[in-house]
Order: C-alpha cells, then sequence, then structure tokens
C-alpha cells in the first residue's frame, strides 16, 4: 500500500534495537480505552502474520495502528507524540476526517497517509505518522522536535476506516518492525529486544466497549458512540460489546443481571475471523415496564477456554 508523504517499502534487513529508542505516538492508556489494532505483517506471502505470529495484521501491512474506540474521541482531542527526537520532513494537512470506503477512494488516491507527518532522525531512521485530524499538525517542515512533544492529534484522514494513528519506523528507506528490529520471529513470544522505551502492551484481540440498549444498534453507533440508553418502558434491553482481533472459536459471553436476577445471558460461538465486530443479545419487555434498580452487564472475550479480556457496566433504571 502506498501511503503518499513517502513510498512504504518492504521489509528489510534487520535493525540493531536500541539504535532508536520509541515512545508511543499516542496519549492515550493502550491497555483501554485506546488499543493497538494492527501491527506490521512479517508474512511474505499472501497472508499475514504480526510478529508474534498472530493474526493482528493485514497483507502488506507496514506499520503499527495505535486506535481510539470511538469517533467521538477524534473531537474531544487525543494528541499524538513524536516517539523520537528528530527534524520534521515533510508535512501534509487539509484532508477530512472521514472514514474510508469505496465511495471516497479516489479522493486519497495516491494520499492515502491522509494528514501526516514525517520525522527524521540520526542514523537513517524515519518515522511516519499518518491519519491525523484535519487542522491538528503543530510542526513545521525543518523543525526540531523532542521525544514525547505533540505534533498534531488522532484522526481518520486517508485511507482509513476507524481513528488511529498508524506509525511506521524506517531505517535507511527500509520498514523496520518496531516490536522485531533483529528481525527473528519467536512465535507465541513477546520480544524483549525491541526499539521501544518501554514495550507497549499486546492485547491479542479484546473488547473496545461495551453498554446498553433499547433494541439491537447499529455497528456505526456503536463507532460513534451514539447508542442510545434504554429506560423503563423500552421495548427491549440489549448488551452490546464491539470487539477487535478475534479469531475463529473465539466466544463471547454476553450477561445482563438486573435487580430481579439474570435479564439475559448467551455463548456467542464466533465463526470467522474479524478485524473489528460487535455481538448483541437482549430481551423483550413482557410487562409494562423494566423493575427499578441496578441492572449489571458482563462481556467476556474467551480463547481456548481462556478469558483474554472482561468488562462491565452498570446502568440504573428509576
Amino acid at each position: 500500500m502506498r501511503y503518499g508523504l513517502l513510498i512504504l517499502l518492504s521489509l528489510a534487513v534487520p535493525a540493531t534495537a536500541g539504535e532508536l529508542s520509541l515512545v508511543p505516538p499516542i496519549d492515550c492508556d493502550l491497555t483501554g480505552p485506546c488499543y493497538i489494532q494492527q501491527y506490521v505483517d512479517r508474512d511474505p506471502s499472501d497472508d499475514a502474520s504480526d510478529f508474534t505470529c498472530s493474526g493482528l495484521t493485514y497483507d502488506g501491512h507496514k506499520g503499527t495502528d495505535f486506535a481510539l474506540p470511538t469517533y467521538d474521541m477524534i473531537e474531544q482531542g487525543v494528541d499524538v507524540l513524536a516517539s523520537a527526537s528528530g527534524t520534521v520532513r515533510g508535512t501534509r494537512d487539509g484532508m477530512e476526517d472521514v472514514r474510508y470506503s469505496s465511495l471516497n477512494a479516489a479522493e486519497t488516491k495516491d494520499r492515502e497517509c491522509g494528514n501526516g507527518i514525517v520525522l527524521a532522525h540520526e542514523g537513517g531512521w524515519e518515522t511516519q505518522y499518518c491519519h491525523l485530524r484535519k487542522g491538528s499538525i503543530t510542526v513545521k517542515r525543518g523543525q526540531h522536535v523532542s521525544s514525547g512533544d505533540i505534533i498534531g492529534q488522532v484522526g481518520m484522514s486517508g485511507r482509513a476506516e476507524f481513528p488511529h494513528v498508524h506509525l511506521s519506523v524506517r531505517r535507511d528507506g527500509e520498514v523496520i518492525d518496531p516490536f522485531d528490529p533483529d528481525d527473528v520471529i519467536t512465535c507465541g513470544k513477546l520480544e524483549t529486544d525491541t526499539l521501544w522505551s518501554e514495550l507497549p502492551p499486546y492485547r491479542a484481540g479484546g473488547i473496545i466497549s461495551i453498554g446498553a440498549a433499547a433494541g439491537i444498534p447499529e455497528f456505526a453507533t456503536i463507532r460513534a458512540n451514539t447508542v442510545p440508553l434504554p429506560n423503563a418502558t423500552s421495548d427491549a434491553l440489549v448488551i452490546y460489546a464491539s470487539l477487535f482481533g478475534t479469531r475463529k472459536s473465539d466466544v463471547i459471553h454476553l450477561a445482563l443481571d438486573g435487580p430481579d436476577g439474570s435479564v439475559v445471558t448467551r455463548d456467542i460461538l464466533l465463526k470467522k475471523p474479524q478485524a473489528q465486530s460487535f455481538r448483541a443479545i437482549g430481551k423483550k419487555l413482557r410487562t409494562d415496564r423494566w423493575p427499578a434498580g441496578t441492572y449489571t452487564g458482563t462481556a467476556e472475550l474467551r480463547r481456548a477456554n481462556k478469558v483474554v479480556e472482561r468488562q462491565e457496566f452498570t446502568l440504573t433504571i428509576p
């Protein structure tokens, strides 16, 4: 895939860890609400594999995607940080924060990076930051920035289907995976020899968010964080969970308990891997109103009979 500001090239000769020290390019907790959606694709074939031999990537992906859980966080403003000290080599701004689809593909041709920044570092290193929020870039070509400086905000410009900052790391023009710069893959194990000053958490899929609704919501409203809450006379009570990085045979356990006990519960078997998805279950109203009191929703993502992640919420119906 071409990213506009610079052409991303194929994976390269291994780098030596320690020559570039990186901090995450996003001012947001990566254990939640933010997360890493995708890593560098390490598989040279038409298949895809991240640095742990897992599927948190797609074919030809040449960066790391640090994601926001919902669209409204773009407007709230989440800062993008320089991952290392360097000099601004190039910037682009002015592209709209619109979810990429076939309808606007022509507008992003040769500008897939969207609003972005390229920083040059000593030793032939570069970092590139893509999909920034329109009008948020705070640096200019030739300017020196220090590691951790604010250089913009997270957006959804260019070829982006969700709000995130795509970080590419290159040395002498060749793509380097910051999680495995020596290019030696150890399946099922996290590398300790990386380019990170502090290793970001690796979440092998998980729960982005959970909530309650008066009916099965649209995925777009979940992503936008605009799902209306149910009330005492809603036609149904629904619990939903949005997910990332799920695999075939994963199980999502959903349960909603109210003041009178269990409202609804179900284990849902996932039949295929999905980068992002959601599941929901509910119960229709059979009387004139729902019992007043506190309702607790629980979502668990289970893999090979182990809990990958668990989240809860509470809802009060007066």
